[in-house]
């Protein structure tokens, strides 16, 4: 078979690769974060925003604080020990009730972890915010976009006039003690080193307290390229690559969505793959909780070649 015709059946079969080889499946072991995302409203449209997130683009709405409250009731009556609750969008401070499900999951003991740009979306939330950390303290955190710690790389992902909005939020909520982490990019050309260095001095000038050279405070996530050549998964993989299945996001997480038209919310398989109906796993956390096939390039790059993970 030529290069290209293979190429062209790459991750098109759940169960074999393109060469007939046995797909890689990642396990559910244990739910032990599920994400909510609260909608793909965002107040930017970036460059390589991998949900395509916009002020226009409401292909997943709004979750209501009812349809999450389902939700966490499923995990209190299954016994499922979920720890973590994670939110993520678009930008999650745009929901009406983000406030209200994000208190929810703090009451009910979730550790809660929120990604936002901390733009005027969330700064509108100052005195929300400030009321969650007083009453939850650590058991808030939040996670910043800073693509990269100069103005100029941050703005050619984020657009003109996004750096300063986000660095005032950043501040503010360093100031006010809130558990913080910052999300960076490796889309550009410095090694790791370099980066964190940068970063390092991006938050001394302004006063942020993180660490850049904790790899938990400053995660610097792969970049996720559709068109890019990635080699697919099989099971000799795990052990060629060493690297354990258990520690894909897939085998600890899941990620609920509503689709624009959809009466009720369903459950994806990954936090990165909202659109693709082959990782629909159903409507109910216990219909999620099956095995997934690494079926698309994002398994591949982004968490079994990147050691990438969207969790806490």
């Amino acid at each position: 078979m030529p290069d290209t015709a293979l190429a062209s059946q790459k991750f098109t079969d759940p169960v074999r690769t393109a060469k007939g080889e046995t797909r890689a499946t990642v396990f559910l072991r244990n739910l032990e974060t599920l994400w909510f995302n609260t909608g793909t409203l965002c107040n930017l449209a970036c460059a390589n925003c991998y949900i395509e997130s916009t002020p226009k683009n409401d292909s997943l709405v709004y979750l209501s604080a009812a349809e999450v409250e389902r939700y966490l009731d499923e995990i209190a009556l299954t016994g499922l020990g979920t720890r973590e609750i994670g939110l993520t969008g678009g930008e999650p401070f745009m929901n009406p009730d983000c406030i209200k499900i994000m208190d929810m999951a703090l009451s009910r003991g979730f550790k809660l972890l929120v990604l936002s740009n901390a733009m005027k979306p969330m700064q509108h939330k100052q005195a929300a915010l400030l009321d969650l950390h007083k009453r939850f303290g650590d058991q808030l955190s939040l996670r910043i976009s800073v693509d990269h710690f100069t103005p100029e790389l941050h703005e050619e992902e984020r657009g003109p006039r996004s750096f300063a909005p986000m660095l005032e939020g950043l501040g503010w909520l360093s100031r006010n003690g809130f558990n913080l982490s910052v999300a960076g990019r490796t889309r550009w050309t410095e090694n790791e080193a370099d980066l964190r260095r940068g970063y390092e001095k991006l938050f001394k000038a302004h006063g942020i307290e993180i660490d850049a050279h904790d790899p938990v405070r400053l995660i610097l996530f792969p970049e996720m390229d559709d068109e890019a050549e990635v080699p697919e998964i099989t099971t000799k993989c795990w052990n060629i690559l060493h690297v354990n299945p258990d520690d894909m996001m897939c085998a600890t997480s899941r990620m609920v969505v509503k689709r624009k038209g959809d009466d009720r919310p369903s459950v994806q398989a990954c936090t990165l793959l909202a659109y693709d109906q082959r990782f629909n796993l159903g409507e109910t956390l216990a219909e999620a909780a099956q095995d997934v096939p690494l079926n698309h390039p994002h398994c591949a790059k982004f968490c079994v070649l990147g050691g990438g993970s969207c969790s806490g």
